[in-house]
């Protein structure tokens, strides 16, 4: 299991969706075993990218209304990422497996290392999205919205 960073002010309750892209290559196959991984580890819930692609009105406001959208993509190809945004749905932070050092292949074998390198990256912020804080949120160092007080 990642380390998981804790906020000191205990206000560190994140709303996060993940979205793997599931694709059938072992870096799609890793995104989704990442993904139920960082759920049981209370770091955010697992979301089906297929049903947000159909437009799942319910599924759309739960992301648009995240405090943080994941986005898990096995490569280049990027297909989770811009079925998201077809939706209106921008990543908080997102993850190219390719880009992390694991390589594409058309097998299924992959390491509980490659799992464990995934999820420590989520738990990091190494896919975070460089943006400005939302007017209606408040920002801080770690997140929490304490304002870089903890």
């Amino acid at each position: 299991m990642a380390e998981i960073p804790s906020c000191s002010c205990g206000q560190n309750e994140k709303k996060r969706i993940i979205f793997p892209c599931a694709g059938q290559a072992n870096t799609g196959q890793l995104t989704n075993l990442a993904a139920l991984q960082l759920t049981e580890e209370g770091y955010g819930s697992i979301a089906c990218v297929a049903l947000l692609a159909i437009g799942s009105e319910n599924l759309v406001a739960n992301a648009l209304n995240a405090d943080e959208v994941v986005i898990l993509d096995g490569c280049p190809m990027l297909c989770a990422k811009k079925i998201a945004g077809a939706q209106g749905v921008a990543a908080g932070q997102h993850i190219v497996l390719t880009e992390i050092g694991i390589t594409k292949g058309p097998s299924k074998n992959y390491t509980q290392d490659d799992i464990e390198k995934v999820v420590s990256a989520c738990w990091k912020g190494e896919g975070r999205v460089k943006t400005a804080a939302p007017a209606d949120k408040k920002g801080g160092g770690c997140g929490c919205g304490c304002n870089g007080t903890c």
